[in-house]
């Protein structure tokens, strides 16, 4: 890799870093009602309040916050589902594209309120611009959200003593969405805009090709135009980045350059990735009173994201040992080197491997290159992190309280270990809190394994496992999709035909146990420890803002994520890895 590459991939973390305090800092005064955009947007949330029935002053016992949740969404995913399927009934269609199919509108609903964003769809080939903007993009906002909603639903948990309540699911619902999505996706979109991203609502653009001679259709006939898909992608793409929601707006996804236009167009939706899981690390310590916390929280995160990066990195940037002699993969001035297929050329192997590590350390899944043509290990690196649990900055929200289950994990542990009861920001962690976190631990891999085997010995499943060479390659790309799924990723190898009624189905019952299996005993913990006294350190504490501390979290997760998922990916990405360097 050149020098430039390396200073790439520095300037990007150290630019990610740079943007977290003070991001955090404002978003832990948006939850305690202290914004500074309060004089612009408070009648719009008085507004919105009574719309919901409810005040800003009314809190909620843990059970009520997630029957709200749980309402919130079904009647989004009941909308996405309608909307798709009257499509080509509703206005503001110029492609005349009909209703999307049934089991197609199920999954895309579920992936879409769940902040998936898994599609076995091309957007500008089954999408209308109503649909995209009415049914897609308002979930990515309202989607993501939720899950920050439950987040301080549970910093209030460990915060409080000795009461039920944890907030008030509407108010962190709308001031998630007006004080800090909203303003943070017009920025991000008119910069997008100022690069070349589309924001249109023309119709489609029909051009001339260059050279009429070099393309045919299917009949032989000479293809003599070309039909440009355009619409208002860039308030999309904003807020898919943003709410770690991903998918796209094109077909291909972050590598379209009507959607990714630039190589700064490029680093901005790649910052934005992980930009709001980072900070609000700072925002869990500010609204603890402890920021050392968020601090040791935010560095685990790093510590992992940063090692597997350099891994990915090095494994694409080697190349594959089977080309031929003479082909050079060393990469220069003049020559990218390495791995390039199904990469970018305007983007290069490092920016390219960074999007791919960001988003599947993030809840995100958009893409600007494509999984499926890296490297076994390469391609390891973004499945793995997701099998990890979407815990290494993870999505807006369910990312950083699914890092403080293993938290909560690790201090169990640890207290086993000495003998003493575990004690976690002064709380005591008992049975029902080790129960509650071990559901939060255990279903994503059993959403996964199980699914990941009914597909490989059924007919259905195996149908359109269409890379079978080797077939340890089209094991990899099942695994991917229900790792995706089961983890509300949303990323895929893509070599998989997934827009089936089996797949389409398989993945979106995996995508509703992934979300709301895990966000309602979070809740649960949440209002069991809000319950509790706080009781003073003492001498057999463990302190949980150390370097120990840290060192202890990462083996946690990696040992997770290790005994869980080796036996899988030894038959898939290890596997096809051996068979690569011989031969």
């Amino acid at each position: 890799m050149t020098s430039i590459g390396i200073l790439q991939l520095i300037l990007y973390v150290v630019v990610l870093l740079l943007c977290v305090k003070p991001l955090g800092s404002y978003m832990a005064n948006v939850y305690e009602g202290k914004s500074a955009l309060n004089r612009i947007f408070a009648p719009v949330e008085r507004g919105l309040y009574r719309l919901f029935g409810t005040r800003a002053d009314v809190e909620m016992n843990w059970k009520t916050y997630a029957l709200a949740f749980l309402a919130f969404n079904l009647i989004g995913l009941l909308i996405v589902y309608v909307v798709q399927r009257a499509q080509g009934s509703l206005p503001l269609n110029p492609a005349g594209l009909a209703s999307v199919s049934p089991d197609s509108s199920f999954n895309t609903a579920i992936s879409f309120a769940s902040n998936t964003n898994w599609q076995g769809y091309g957007g500008e080939t089954t999408m209308s611009y109503l649909t995209q903007m009415v049914g897609l993009t308002v979930q990515n906002f309202v989607s993501a959200a939720s899950g920050m909603a439950v987040l301080v639903a549970l910093f209030r948990g460990l915060s409080r003593r000795t009461t039920s309540v944890i907030g008030n699911f509407w108010v962190d619902l709308t001031r998630s969405t007006l004080y800090i999505l909203l303003p943070l996706s017009i920025i991000l979109a008119l910069l997008l805009v100022s690069q070349g991203v589309v924001q249109t609502f023309d119709n489609y653009q029909t051009a001339q090709v260059v050279d009429s001679t070099a393309l045919t259709d299917a009949d032989g006939n000479a293809v003599t135009e070309q039909v440009i898909a355009v619409g208002p992608a860039a308030a999309q793409v904003a807020i898919k980045q943003l709410g770690t929601n991903g998918g796209g707006f094109f077909n291909v996804n972050s590598a379209h350059p009507l959607e990714n236009a630039t190589p700064l167009s490029n680093f901005l939706e790649c910052l934005a990735i992980l930009l709001i899981p980072a900070a609000l690390c700072y925002t869990f310590g500010k609204m603890i009173g402890d920021t050392r916390q968020g601090w040791a929280i935010l560095a685990v995160m790093t510590i992992i994201f940063v090692v597997l990066l350099g891994v990915a990195t090095f494994a694409e940037q080697g190349g594959n040992p089977n080309f031929p002699d003479g082909v050079d993969q060393t990469a220069s001035a003049v020559n990218l080197g390495g791995n390039m297929e199904g990469k970018e050329a305007r983007f290069g192997i490092p920016t390219s491997v960074l999007w791919a590590v960001a988003t599947t350390a993030a809840s995100n899944g958009s893409v600007n290159s494509m999984h499926d043509s890296y490297t076994a290990i390469g391609g390891l690196v973004p499945m793995w992190l997701m099998q990890l649990g979407e815990v290494v900055y993870g999505g807006v929200g369910s990312g950083l309280y699914g890092m403080l289950i293993f938290a909560i994990i690790a201090v169990f542990i640890s207290g086993l270990m000495v003998g003493r009861t575990p004690e976690y920001l002064g709380k005591k962690i008992e049975a029902y809190e080790v129960k509650m976190s071990s559901l939060v631990i255990l279903i994503p891999p059993a959403v996964v394994l199980i699914g990941t085997a009914i597909a490989v010995i059924s007919t259905d499943g195996l149908a359109t496992v269409y890379n079978t060479d080797p077939a340890v390659h089209g094991f990899s790309e099942v695994l991917y999709a229900f790792s995706s799924a089961g983890n509300n990723n949303g990323s895929a190898f893509a070599g998989l035909g997934a827009n089936t009624p089996f797949y389409n189905t398989a993945l979106g019952i995996a995508m509703l146990f992934a979300r709301y299996w895990l966000a309602i005993p979070t809740l649960a913990i949440a209002g069991s420890l809000a319950a509790k006294k706080i009781i003073p350190a003492g001498e057999g504490t463990l302190p949980t803002h150390t370097p120990l501390f840290v060192v202890l979290l990462i083996g946690i997760i990696i040992l997770v994520g290790a005994l869980t998922f080796f036996p899988a990916l030894a038959l898939g990405p290890i596997a096809e890895h051996f068979m690569m360097i011989g031969g």
